[in-house]
C-alpha cells in the first residue's frame, strides 16, 4: 500500500460535478493498494497514518497526531501510485492490485478508520475524480506499506 499523505485547511472531491466529499482541517490521503499486499497490513498501515504528528502544536510544531486534533479525513483511491516508472516514458501499472481487490482493501480501510472514530469523507472507487484542496504548508508525506515491513523487521 502506498499512501500521499497532505495536511490540509480544506478539501473536496468530485465526480460529474457533484462533491462526493470534503472536510476542513485535516488529512487528504491519496490511497493505493499492490499486488504483494495483504489485508493483514491495513491496521499497521493505517495505525501508523493516523498517528503521524504532522499537525502543529501550540508552539508550531508538527507534533500533534490526527487523533489529537480531532481532524478529518479525505480518503481518495489512486491507482497511479502503482506505477512503476523505471523504464521508459509510459507508467507500467503491473504492479497494482486489481480493481476488484483493491476496491476491498479501499473499502476495508475506510471501515477501519470509522470503527477508530475517524470522519472519513471519500471519493468514489475507479470514476474519474477531481480533487481541490488548500494544502497547509505545505506539507507532503509519503506512507509506503514496504518500509513499515522493513521497520517491523528491526524491532
Amino acid at each position: 500500500m502506498k499512501a500521499v499523505i497532505q495536511r490540509v485547511r480544506s478539501a473536496s472531491v468530485s465526480v460529474d460535478g457533484n462533491i462526493t466529499g470534503e472536510i476542513d482541517h485535516g488529512m487528504l490521503v491519496y490511497f493505493s493498494v499492490e499486488g504483494a499486499d495483504t489485508c493483514d497490513m491495513i491496521v499497521p498501515f493505517l495505525d501508523k497514518l493516523t498517528h503521524l504528528r504532522i499537525f502543529e502544536d501550540e508552539n508550531g510544531k508538527m507534533n500533534l497526531s490526527l487523533e489529537k486534533v480531532g481532524s478529518k479525513i479525505l480518503f481518495i483511491s489512486q491507482f497511479t501510485l502503482a506505477a512503476n516508472l523505471d523504464r521508459g516514458n509510459r507508467p507500467d501499472f503491473a504492479n497494482a492490485k486489481s480493481a476488484e481487490e483493491a476496491k476491498k482493501f479501499y473499502e476495508s480501510a475506510i471501515d477501519v478508520l470509522k470503527s477508530w472514530g475517524y470522519e472519513v469523507q471519500t471519493g468514489i472507487f475507479g470514476a474519474h475524480m477531481h480533487v481541490t484542496y488548500d494544502n497547509d504548508g505545505p506539507v507532503t508525506f509519503i506512507l509506503d506499506s514496504k518500509d513499515l515491513a522493513r521497520f517491523r523487521k528491526k524491532q
